[in-house]
């Protein structure tokens, strides 16, 4: 042969498909051992030479998985792509990170950079309204979503239980006498926020406490706005006497505005925990959902599917806990 043998020449000889030739160069235990002796032969007799790189262009399965993320910048996200990181170093893979950010279109180039690139699997963070195209562009790569369901799309996921934890923070106001209860939060039409709001709502209809429209604000898009839209409901009729934030950026401009020349300490719970909370006066109590657990997980998911690939897509939906601190817990305020 004038050539090099390639991984093809070895299937053809020792009469298996590239994937079993691919288990055994990489040392796989489910090839039967009379088929590995097959294609050992077959490489001795061509003197074929796995080439790492030509590898994984050909068969798909380099030591690399991929990560779709909205914003590496953002504290839950970074917290998120550390406890992935750690699981796959621990399973001797190495991550390819690749951001989208916010915008759903950005959602799909950010995969294909990662498909061209031939990763063994991929996890994602997502914002497109629906998923059917990894049907078409990604048919044989293992996928786990993270935090958020795949719409139009069937595969595994890790997420959190949203409304739950934010029931739990709206019984916890509504027990320390509360009944104008502010809900501040962005992107209502995010599947977390969308759930986290409906936890909201079944914990005051079930308290029987009517939910004022002007308290309920889902068009902030930054902390500025956020700050804006709780200066907005303090100084108007009915203020509330207690807060929820949904996110952790929500929180960060709520916490601005509550603390602006008011006359009184307005009660607040967070939905996500955030540097600095337990150091603010008064401490800000938090719905915690702990982003390096859910990354582990994720990653668990991913390595199990690489070596199994077959089975119904599994969900893994993670508990919150409250961490109590001080700030949910203030009674309703005298702002005469």
């Amino acid at each position: 042969m004038s050539r090099p043998a390639t991984l093809r020449d070895v299937a053809e000889l020792a009469g298996v498909s590239m994937k079993t030739i691919s288990r055994v160069i990489n040392g796989s235990d489910s090839v039967a051992p009379a088929t590995e002796l097959k294609v050992r032969a077959a490489i001795e007799e061509l003197g074929f030479r796995p080439n790492p790189a030509a590898r994984s262009l050909r068969v798909g399965h380099d030591d690399a998985v991929g990560l779709v993320i909205e914003n590496i910048a953002d504290p839950f996200m970074a917290t998120l792509t550390a406890g992935i990181e750690q699981r796959m170093r621990q399973a001797g893979k190495f991550l390819i990170i690749t951001t989208g950010g916010y915008s759903p279109e950005n959602e799909r180039p950010a995969v294909q950079s990662l498909a061209h690139r031939r990763v063994a699997g991929m996890l994602i963070t997502p914002t497109s309204p629906s998923h059917a195209y990894l049907e078409r562009l990604v048919p044989h790569i293992p996928l786990v979503f993270i935090d958020r369901p795949p719409v139009q799309f069937d595969t595994d996921s890790v997420l959190v239980d949203n409304e739950g934890g934010a029931r739990a923070a709206t019984e916890h106001l509504l027990a320390a006498g509360h009944r104008r209860i502010a809900f501040v939060v962005n992107r209502i039409g995010l599947f977390t926020s969308s759930l986290r709001y409906q936890g909201f709502r079944s914990a005051m209809a079930a308290a029987e406490v009517p939910i004022l429209d002007h308290l309920v604000r889902t068009d902030v898009t930054d902390v500025a706005s956020a700050a804006r839209a709780t200066r907005q409901m303090l100084a108007g009729p009915e203020p509330p006497t207690a807060v929820m934030s949904a996110n952790a950026l929500s929180s960060l401009g709520m916490i601005r505005g509550l603390h602006q020349d008011q006359p009184c300490v307005i009660a607040h719970v967070s939905f996500d925990d955030f540097d600095g909370a337990e150091s603010l006066s008064p401490p800000v109590t938090v719905v915690h959902q702990d982003p390096t657990a859910m990354g582990r997980a994720a990653a668990d998911l991913l390595l199990q599917r690489l070596e199994d690939p077959t089975g119904p897509s599994r969900h893994v939906t993670l508990p919150t806990r409250m961490i109590v601190r001080g700030s949910g817990e203030l009674p309703p305020c005298d702002r005469s």
